[in-house]
């Protein structure tokens, strides 16, 4: 897989920015909290400990639009937008072949979600391979909030904020303030995942399930518009809900399966690897920085239980690129508080991870100026 281009987008409108945070916090927390309850019995290792992590950074995807500009096209594709897709249903599943038939701005300008998430699905692969667990949650927590974009309808088409239609703030109404007053009732059973034989073209397939719902969700509005008089009353919600209730639980369980699944495939393929020495053999203790989010100085504690231990402290950007190497070498027994000075660091999402024999451990600090 190519990496994903690496462009500016300042230009995007603040409005499509602020839209495009699909489902909200609330929904992406429901959809990630529930995959792990589809893992295999071999996978019971990790189901509690990434039922958490998973949950917890559902949203920090959404978090990185803030500082990353190349962040937002990872969230939507308008998909409609293609002729081959409007004439014969799909379009090219690679980047190189979008941008030989259409060109760098137009990949851009319309979306790049799928490669977005074969990417993410590749790194949570990577780190399986390289035996770090806790690097894979992070990056399957980042895999979910991609699946569950691309089973939000409103996220794959050009007419995602119902602008085309006259149903101006469809989007927000439907993903945010809708999800937000019934998320109790999205209950659904959690089907046991399956490995994937052909992961671009699993995510390719769903995309074009998901575009399907985009008309349902629409005329919801509409008929939650007429029976309210307005789109702002609990009258008009309780009548969206009515509508469009059923196929958004489905569309909210068949995320949490995906991502289920695809956590699975990539530790199957990476050789089905153990963490169960990491997670018992554990000399080490690793907290939460503070304070953060940081400006400039910042001190990261952590505790020695074995005599000696050779300790290596990195922190790593977003995209897991090394930005230094604050400690490498044999460390005490006892209580140490490491400084960092990240002043000359950019905005944004880092993590910090501790290895002290067979330990590993990460957690996430955020760089704010």
């Amino acid at each position: 897989m190519k990496k994903i281009h690496n462009i500016s987008f300042t230009l995007i409108p603040l409005s499509l920015w602020l839209i495009l945070s699909s489902w909200g916090s609330v929904g992406h927390r429901i959809i990630n909290q529930h995959a792990p309850a589809s893992f295999p019995s071999e996978m019971n290792f990790i189901r509690a400990s990434w039922t958490t992590i998973l949950a917890d950074n559902a949203s920090v995807a959404d978090e990185r639009k803030s500082w990353d500009d190349t962040e937002a096209p990872k969230h939507y594709i308008n998909i409609d937008n293609y002729n081959e897709f409007v004439l014969y249903g799909k379009i090219p599943m690679t980047e190189d072949s979008v941008n030989n038939l259409h060109g760098i701005a137009f990949l851009m300008d319309n979306g790049i979600i799928p490669w977005a998430t074969i990417a993410a699905f590749d790194s949570v692969k990577a780190c399986f391979q390289r035996n770090d667990f806790n690097k894979a949650s992070l990056f399957a927590a980042d895999l979910g909030h991609y699946i569950g974009d691309g089973h939000m309808p409103l996220h794959i088409t050009k007419n995602y904020d119902g602008q085309y239609t006259s149903q101006d703030g469809v989007h927000s109404r439907y993903e945010t303030h809708m999800i937000g007053k019934y998320s109790s009732d999205i209950i659904y059973s959690d089907d046991p995942a399956q490995f994937i034989e052909n992961v671009p073209g699993f995510i390719f397939t769903y995309l074009y399930h998901d575009y399907l719902y985009k008309d349902s969700v629409l005329l919801a509005d509409m008929y939650a518009t007429f029976d309210a008089g307005s789109t702002s009353s609990n009258a008009y919600y309780q009548a969206f809900w009515d509508h469009s209730g059923a196929f958004t639980i489905a569309l909210f369980k068949n995320a949490s399966w995906s991502l289920a699944s695809l956590i699975y495939t990539a530790w199957v393929e990476a050789g089905r690897p153990d963490a169960v020495p990491r997670l018992m053999i554990d000399p080490s203790i690793l907290g939460q920085n503070c304070p953060n989010p940081v400006k400039n100085i910042t001190s990261i504690p952590i505790e020695i239980n074995g005599n000696n231990d050779y300790v290596t402290l990195k922190v790593f950007d977003s995209g897991g690129k090394l930005v230094t190497t604050i400690a490498d070498g044999k460390m005490k027994i006892g209580k140490h508080a490491i400084t960092l000075d990240a002043s000359g660091y950019r905005s944004g999402i880092y993590f910090y991870t501790l290895q002290a024999g067979d330990a590993m451990m990460t957690r996430k600090m955020v760089v704010m100026h």
